[in-house]
């Protein structure tokens, strides 16, 4: 029996952050929405997105996703360091934008769905999910963004 389609997408990130970081960091370094992560070097920018790669499975599977993801971006000091590269807040969002981008493309690419009624239909809450823990991810950098540039007022 096949795993649920969940667990091969989240499973596929955790084991292969690195590799889709990477992939995340050829978009979001060539894209004209993006230009100041033109000015950091490449492994310091591919930190953030190997970090939610490899947690996004626990955040997923979480009772509460939001509040675990406040923690971990705390934790990890994500926006500090967004902020300290001078990274503006709408190319940090669109960045995670691409990194969210970069889970489908590389699950589809891994032929991780199917064509299963079943599958498809667990293709479809994993999706709905990930797609909101990525805008708690989002709205929590906007939310710190604010409280960092508050404090250098």
């Amino acid at each position: 029996m096949r795993r649920p389609i969940a667990d091969r997408m989240l499973d596929l990130c955790e084991y292969n952050a690195h590799q889709i970081a990477e992939l995340w960091y050829t978009d979001v370094s060539s894209s004209s929405r993006t230009r100041s992560y033109r000015s950091i070097p490449a492994q310091r920018a591919m930190l953030q997105a190997v970090s939610i790669y490899q947690n996004l499975k626990e955040m997923y599977f979480n009772d509460q996703p939001y509040q675990s993801i406040l923690e971990f971006m705390k934790k990890k000091k994500l926006v500090e360091l967004l902020h300290e590269d001078n990274i503006p807040l709408h190319e940090a969002i669109y960045s995670l934008i691409l990194m969210r981008r970069h889970v489908w493309l590389f699950s589809e690419l891994r032929a991780v769905y199917s064509d299963t009624a079943l599958e498809m239909h667990q293709a479809l809450a994993s999706v709905n999910r990930v797609v909101l823990l990525f805008d708690y991810i989002i709205y929590i950098l906007a939310q710190l963004y604010h409280e960092l540039d508050s404090r250098e007022l």
